[in-house]
Parts: structure tokens; C-alpha cells; sequence
């Protein structure tokens, strides 16, 4: 049996597991962007507007795969005020062009999970999915082995999306 090694999903699984903080103790899409801006890579977070930032997923699906929250903590989608809903559209929208002309997709996965039933991992805090997807990127791997393989690091998909996201603020 062929074996891939994945040691940076441990903490997704111990998280999973209730082995760390719950979300309303650390909800990570609230402590990220409290933290000082010089930490941005460490945390993964490409840009930061007004009312709505973009960060990679640190368990992306497939290269590419970001999402885009409110700063406010909320997870009731009626409940969001309008000029953070507005913000964070419009940013999922700069953030799809911007996937569009790094990577070339062939579509994509644009996704809210509202609530714990529906597949929300972070129920409390809002963010967007934002997933680039590949004709054929789906194949024996996830669907027999429950494994998927990504091409490139974080710090490459970072290092990739940055400066597009950095003309994104230079434009405001």
C-alpha cells in the first residue's frame, strides 16, 4: 500500500477530535487578522480590506483555495450588516479575477456552509470558499484512497496570489 505523508492536517484532526480550543475560545478568523499585520504570511492572509480580509485555507482542497470573512464574528449571513456583506462580495469577486489570471481554472467551487449541519467548520464566524477547479483534477486518488494531492505548498500558493492582492490594495 502506498503511503502519503500529511503531517500538517494533525492539527485539522486534533481540532476535529475537540483536542484544542473550541472556536468560540480561538475562533481563527477573528485572532489572524487581530494580530499585527507583519505576521500576514505566518497567517496566511493575502489581503485585508475595510469590513473583509482574504487568507489561503491551511487545508486547501485544491491549489488556490482561499476564502474571504467579515471581521465582525458572526455566522447568521441575514444578520450581517450591509456594508460587510456588500465588502464581502465584492472582495470574493476580486478574489475570483484574481484566481482567474494566477492560475487559468477551468471553474470553480464558491461555497458558504451556514451552520454546524450544513458542513460549517467555523459555524460561528461567516467566510466564503473560494475553490479554483481543473477539468480532470479529480481522479483515483480522493475518490478510492481519501487522498488528495496538491502541487504546490502554501507558501508557493501565497507567494503566487500576493502581488495580485497587493495591486488589489494599491487600487483602493
Amino acid at each position: 500500500m502506498e503511503r502519503l505523508w500529511t503531517p500538517w492536517r494533525r492539527a485539522y484532526i486534533e481540532q476535529a477530535a475537540g483536542q484544542v480550543p473550541s472556536e468560540q475560545e480561538a475562533c481563527f478568523l477573528c485572532v489572524k487578522p487581530a494580530q499585527d499585520p507583519a505576521r500576514d504570511r505566518e497567517n496566511l492572509i493575502l489581503f485585508r480590506g475595510r469590513r473583509a480580509y482574504a487568507l489561503l485555507n491551511l487545508y486547501p482542497y485544491n491549489p488556490g483555495h482561499l476564502m474571504v470573512a467579515p471581521y465582525v464574528h458572526c455566522g447568521d449571513l441575514p444578520a450581517l450588516s450591509e456594508e460587510d456583506a456588500q465588502e464581502l462580495f465584492r472582495l470574493v469577486r476580486q478574489a475570483v479575477a484574481i484566481l482567474q489570471a494566477a492560475y487559468r481554472p477551468d471553474g470553480f467551487n464558491l461555497g458558504m456552509n451556514l451552520g454546524r449541519a450544513a458542513g460549517a467548520g467555523v459555524p460561528d464566524h461567516l467566510h466564503v470558499h473560494l475553490v479554483p477547479r481543473w477539468q480532470g483534477d479529480t481522479n483515483f486518488m480522493p475518490v478510492v484512497g481519501d487522498t488528495k494531492v496538491l502541487p504546490e505548498s502554501l507558501e508557493q500558493t501565497y507567494d503566487r496570489l500576493q502581488p495580485h492582492f497587493q495591486a488589489l490594495a494599491v487600487e483602493r
